[in-house]
């Protein structure tokens, strides 16, 4: 079966692309244009939440509403709520490393004060025993507490190996923070976000060495070049395996 094949004359040159080359080229291009600019987006959303986490540092904490309407305008903003903890429903989010130590985020429900809506504060990181199993002690103070700290929305995007039953029995333990999983299996009102506590604050916190997703703004930025780069690689190498003396061309 014979193949046609695209021929232009440029001066002494002869453009032969190959059809394969071509149909390769015009998968290639818009694939990698796609990849680079997801990635280049998601550098331009971190940097928006690293303007709007930079802002909040420079104002006093706002008083978080116990309706929040709209959730996302809360993201990364520093609020205080009172309250005082209550350890019943407590979890502790696993596989948290600090410093090449494995440990532990520990997460408690805070009752508001004058209500009956609960916050989930993340009061930090501990470490794990040396059995992986192993409970670490965790100690709660008692008395009605002012809680600081940045307001955090867990993803609902989640990949985990637990099975539907796992995930409906009530465990200490958890891979990930699900909030709609937390909210089904107590039965308090928890309010849909958590609170990570402020790392000034005494009010019974841990480690706190938080990390902003726009600490990989330079990481996104990089990629969305190797992506773009690559768009640029195809282009010339499709060019170079095309493009040949018209002198050592038969016709």
């Amino acid at each position: 079966m014979h193949v046609t094949q695209m021929q232009f004359r440029l001066g002494n040159y002869l453009f032969c692309p190959s059809w394969l080359g071509f149909i390769i080229l015009m998968i290639c291009i818009p694939l990698f244009i796609k990849l680079g600019l997801w990635q280049y987006n998601k550098a331009e959303l971190r940097k928006e939440i690293q303007s709007s986490y930079n802002a909040s540092l420079d104002h006093d904490a706002l008083t978080l509403p116990n309706n929040i309407n709209h959730l996302d305008a809360w993201k990364y903003k520093k609020v205080k709520i009172k309250g005082h903890y209550e350890t019943k429903y407590q979890i502790l989010l696993d596989n948290q490393v600090e410093e090449n130590v494995a440990g532990f985020h520990v997460i408690t429900p805070l009752k508001l004060d004058g209500s009956n809506d609960y916050v989930l504060i993340n009061r930090g990181w501990v470490a794990g025993g040396a059995n992986h199993t192993d409970i670490p002690a965790i100690s709660t103070p008692n008395e009605p507490l002012e809680i600081i700290g940045l307001v955090w929305v867990p993803s609902k995007k989640i990949f985990t190996l637990e099975s539907d039953a796992e995930k409906n029995h009530w465990n200490t333990v958890w891979q990930h923070m699900d909030m709609d999983r937390y909210q089904k299996n107590v039965p308090i009102h928890i309010l849909p976000l958590v609170i990570k506590l402020d790392v000034k604050s005494d009010a019974g916190g841990f480690v706190r060495n938080w990390q902003l997703p726009a600490s990989k703004i330079a990481t996104n930025i990089g990629y969305a070049y190797q992506w773009f780069g690559f768009t640029i690689a195809s282009i010339l190498i499709f060019l170079f395996t095309s493009i040949k003396k018209a002198n050592n061309t038969k016709t």
